[in-house]
């Protein structure tokens, strides 16, 4: 199951399974995401779609007794191939996770700048610069620029969520994984984080865990049905969510189940 075979392909899960000892979570699962992108990941509660996302980074297996089988592809290179560096990966595929975690002892800035250290080798010059287009592309550049040395602890619930992304995208990431990044959020936060996605897909390819299928609907490009840990079915939203292909897909859309 993929999306259409001419789409530009960039990330690729194929024949996925994670898991935890000897219990798999996520099984057997291959799917491409296009570039420039959004592609919703949705499913009931316990199906799997958080512990998938972790694999296309590698932080599934920072997880007592986690691990995978199978192959994630970024740009054609197997990110699960020995001489790949987790921690350089990471930098290529950033991740937000469902409550906001900027750095508690942190200012503002160092939040964003955190990332850019890692390796060193930038003049402060550099990183000024990075942080402000970070900020900037995730919506808050605005809003804190006279207030960079201030904690990050200082913002609101809505304002940390876009500065985690902000800190996510400082190392020029191809890839952006959401992990139910609105769950904790206002209204007002929730639409801004949903304007985001449809910012920021022109630059990056976005994949986004979500348990709110009207969310689903109004950001996504593609959607993808798991249940069980089983990939269902995946296709253009419109389509899956007007005419899904499969019995399962339709059950938990119209709400008979999940």
């Amino acid at each position: 199951m993929a999306p259409p075979a001419d789409a530009r392909l960039q990330l690729e899960a194929v024949r996925l399974t994670a898991l935890y000892g000897r219990r798999a979570v996520v099984k057997d699962v291959s799917i491409l995401f296009p570039a420039h992108s959004v592609t919703a990941v949705i499913g009931p509660s316990g199906c799997g779609k958080s512990t998938f996302l972790r694999c296309l980074n590698r932080m599934h297996e920072l997880s007592e007794g986690g691990w995978v089988t199978g192959t994630v592809l970024l740009d054609g290179a197997d990110v699960y191939d020995a001489g790949v560096d987790p921690v350089q990966l990471r930098r290529r595929i950033g991740m937000v996770f469902q409550r906001p975690t900027p750095f508690p002892t942190m200012t503002i800035y160092d939040n964003v700048a955190a990332g850019l250290r890692v390796n060193g080798g930038r003049s402060r010059g550099e990183v000024d610069a990075a942080v402000e287009q970070a900020l900037r592309r995730a919506a808050l550049w605005d809003e804190v620029k006279d207030r960079l040395k201030k904690s990050a602890l200082d913002l609101s619930g809505g304002q940390q969520q876009r500065l985690c992304i902000a800190r996510a995208l400082a190392p020029e990431p191809e890839v952006l994984l959401l992990d139910e990044p609105t769950a904790s959020l206002d209204p007002a936060g929730t639409q801004r984080i949903e304007e985001l996605c449809h910012e920021l897909k022109h630059r990056y390819t976005i994949v986004i865990v979500t348990h709110n299928l009207q969310q689903a609907g109004r950001v996504s490009d593609y959607t993808a049905f798991f249940y069980l840990g089983d990939l269902v079915e995946v296709g253009r939203t419109e389509e899956l969510f007007t005419k899904p292909a499969q019995e399962q897909t339709e059950a938990y859309i119209t709400g008979r189940f999940g």
